[in-house]
């Protein structure tokens, strides 16, 4: 399966990539699978109610990450990546109040939030911890069509055939489709010796099998404008965050600070790591208030790519918009072999997966930009990832804010710290990245299911909700 850099980065809204894109999307498609011709229709039947049940993850900590919202906009026909985030509030108080929903293109139907939107904490689904059942009804509470869907992270969802299929990925034939099918690290390494090319010149052939060059760079620029757009709507929002913990947004004071320093020429020591931080909780305030994020890998883990970027253009000579380019094209690469051989899902693996992930793309990418060779950019991957091992997923009140907003933080601090390390060294190292994406793989399968993004465990039992 081909893994575009516009799979690994999405538009979308927040808080949650998986539990918020991902049954929206859902919904839409459910929407269309009614509205079409495969499926057995009953002579003279009529969908009349249509009802949602969530499972799992989505169960226990949807209703901090907004998934409920997420599925009644869905069901309105509105999308991720188009959908306004200053109508979403007017739309859902609509439905609220009709108890019906009528997407573009169909009939009105029956669907009244407080019933037919179930979040059921006592049944999981098997296939994935982020599980949804969709139904539709007749007059007489028949069933004529009943699907399961799964968010697997970043917005991605499958049904249960296809999740599947996805499963038994590694004995999938490699693609023949792009003249640079790597699945892992080490054939990336060997097709990057053998070509001569670099990391994000081997993605630009792949993609460009796909689409134009001009189509390619017009995207990726609007992936960048995306998310430098979130940094300055999170530097200018005040005021405390939607959810009920009361946790106020501290982007702009801090930015505040910093240009202060910054205009007396003070001498500040931490200056890196503050820029750093200031932009990833930028992003993530954003995103936990419902904002326009992207999706880098996923919602949670927004922050530490565009904080890295904003960083690399600010404080580094050269960084123009072809480095940012290559910068997201060696990213996605970084990020297709994560979720090809392990998980970018906090639901699955835990918060190894999201901000780790993030960490080794992003500090994948300014290697890149800072010259690095392929060898070199792997090994800065390795150490951003390596250094997450073993993280949990436990938000507080089931909400994208603690710990998640300092997370990204202290994600973006690790990616440039490991791009540094690599950059020092000839990129000869110990630990060879597929080693460390397998570890996390592994680690994810062993770890306790309360502390994988179910809010029943750490954090999120720990801390008292004021």
């Amino acid at each position: 399966m081909f893994l575009s850099v516009f799979d690994v980065f999405k538009i979308g809204v927040g808080p949650s990539s998986s539990h918020t894109m991902g049954p929206m999307s859902a919904a839409v498609r459910f929407l269309d699978e009614v509205a079409g011709p495969d499926w057995p229709r009953p002579a003279g039947a009529r969908i009349d109610r249509i009802k949602v049940s969530l499972h799992g993850s989505l169960a226990f900590t949807g209703v901090g990450h907004g998934t409920g919202r997420a599925v009644v906009l869905g069901l309105t026909g509105e999308l991720p990546d188009q959908v306004d985030p200053d109508r979403m509030d007017a739309i859902i108080a609509g439905v609220e109040q009709d108890r019906k929903i009528s997407p573009p293109g169909h009939p009105a139907y029956h669907f009244d939030p407080k019933s037919d939107l179930v979040f059921d904490k006592k049944q999981a689904l098997p296939g994935h911890a982020n599980g949804m059942t969709f139904s539709a009804f007749d007059q007489d509470g028949n069933t004529l069509l009943r699907r399961v869907y799964y968010s697997v992270g970043g917005g991605f969802v499958v049904t249960d055939t296809e999740l599947e299929a996805m499963k038994s990925k590694t004995k999938a034939p490699v693609d023949k489709t792009v003249p640079h099918p790597f699945r892992n690290a080490e054939q990336m390494l060997e097709m990057a010796q053998r070509s001569g090319l670099t990391i994000a010149q081997m993605k630009r052939a792949n993609e460009e099998t796909h689409m134009s060059r001009e189509e390619l760079d017009a995207g990726l620029d609007r992936i960048w404008s995306a998310m430098s757009g979130c940094i300055d709507r999170g530097l200018s929002g005040e005021g405390i965050m939607p959810g009920g913990l009361k946790v106020r947004r501290r982007a702009r004071i801090l930015h505040d600070k910093l240009q202060d320093e910054w205009r007396q020429n003070r001498r500040n020591p931490l200056l890196a790591n503050d820029w750093l931080s200031v932009y990833a909780m930028a992003v993530n305030e954003e995103n936990a208030s419902g904002g326009r994020v992207v999706t880098a890998p996923t919602n949670g883990a927004a922050g530490v790519i565009p904080a890295t970027i904003r960083y690399v253009m600010q404080f580094h000579d050269g960084a123009d918009q072809q480095a940012i380019r290559d910068y997201l094209l060696t990213a996605a690469a970084i990020g297709g072999i994560i979720k090809t051989n392990a998980s970018i899902s906090g639901a699955e693996v835990g918060c190894q997966g999201e901000v780790g992930s993030a960490a080794a793309m992003s500090a994948a990418g300014l290697a890149a930009v800072m010259g690095g060779t392929p060898e070199q950019i792997e090994n800065a991957a390795e150490i951003a990832l390596e250094h997450h091992l073993g993280m949990t997923c436990d938000p507080v009140g089931g909400l994208v804010q603690v710990p998640c907003i300092e997370r990204n933080a202290l994600g973006a601090v690790k990616a440039v710290t490991a791009a540094s390390l690599a950059m020092k060294g000839d990129g000869q190292h110990f630990v060879p990245l597929d080693a460390c994406i397998e570890t996390m793989r592994q680690t994810g399968l062993d770890m306790n299911e309360r502390y994988k993004e179910t809010s029943t465990g750490g954090l999120a039992v720990n801390v008292v909700e004021c």
